[in-house]
């Protein structure tokens, strides 16, 4: 620190110190110009005694030598080769270093998401409403995977009368995907059936737009006209929005995405794996039980 440095450190110690009695509304010590030099002059003279101690007891900079990289890569490069499960071991480290952050984010999303994935008021539920296990899926209608799998859903659903399905509108794979679903939203808002509606848009044939779901609609008793005009409606969107929020979170990038607990299972996995994990929630309150 220089001389000046420490003249202002000491001037500013004074200005603050008046400025703390002014806030506490104290009176104001007295302090004259003379006071003023008398304490700068003291300060000098410490700084300086503390400085010549400083400069006699500090030890000499060691130094260090550069590294030659023409040196040390070859000696790496050797190492590396004397025993190359070495890279192994680092890669199999990174792999479980990976998916515990992995883990650990989805734990943080899926206990900051909860309310919205098994318990949003927009969702669309079928089988039992108060079911002890919840089997949620992120769907979208121009899915092959989800048509597939939409046997493993009726069979489920037909057999356990203790499990709560949760629909989530994913809309993903195109225009003509996004335009279903909102014919979707709308009619699991109104009163027809809409697992019918489900069955009927997934075994239908070619691509899913919106002229199937209005027709699919139609068939349940809706008015096409009435839902069309209803599909730019923000609320529809909203609920779609929803989803990609929480798929986002989550990871979810594809169909169909199924969620147990605390578990996101992507792909079709089967039925059975799907009753082995509902099987498991019910046995350890986990969707895998050690």
């Amino acid at each position: 620190m220089n001389r000046l440095s420490i003249v202002l450190a000491a001037t500013a110690g004074l200005l603050a110190g008046a400025l703390g009695y002014s806030l506490l509304n104290q009176p104001e010590p007295q302090t004259d110009a003379v006071a003023v030099r008398a304490i700068v002059e003291q300060v000098l003279s410490e700084q300086a005694a503390l400085a010549a101690v400083s400069a006699s007891v500090s030890p000499a900079p060691v130094e260090t030598a550069a590294i030659d990289p023409a040196v040390l890569n070859p000696m790496i490069e050797q190492y590396l080769l004397s025993d190359p499960k070495v890279l192994q071991r680092v890669s199999s480290a990174l792999e479980v270093t990976l998916r515990q952050e992995e883990t650990a984010r989805t734990e943080t999303a899926m206990a900051e998401f909860k309310d919205r994935i098994f318990n949003a008021p927009d969702q669309i539920i079928l089988g039992n409403p108060d079911g002890d296990v919840t089997l949620v899926e992120f769907f979208d209608y121009n899915c092959g995977y989800c048509r597939a799998a939409l046997p493993d859903m009726a069979a489920l659903l037909a057999e356990d009368p203790n499990l709560k399905v949760v629909l989530k509108e994913f809309p993903i794979l195109s225009n003509e995907s996004i335009d279903a679903a909102r014919v979707g939203v709308l009619v699991g808002a109104s009163d027809a059936d809409y697992w019918d509606f489900h069955q009927a848009l997934f075994t239908s044939r070619g691509k899913v737009d919106k002229d199937v779901a209005l027709a699919a609609a139609q068939s349940l008793g809706l008015s096409p006209a009435e839902l069309e005009a209803q599909m730019n409606d923000p609320t529809v969107a909203q609920t779609i929005q929803g989803s990609y929020e929480i798929a986002q979170a989550l990871g979810i990038t594809g169909t169909p995405t199924y969620i147990i607990g605390n578990e996101i299972i992507p792909g079709a996995i089967g039925v059975d794996e799907l009753r082995a994990r509902i099987a498991d929630m019910r046995a350890c309150g986990q969707s895998q039980c050690s």
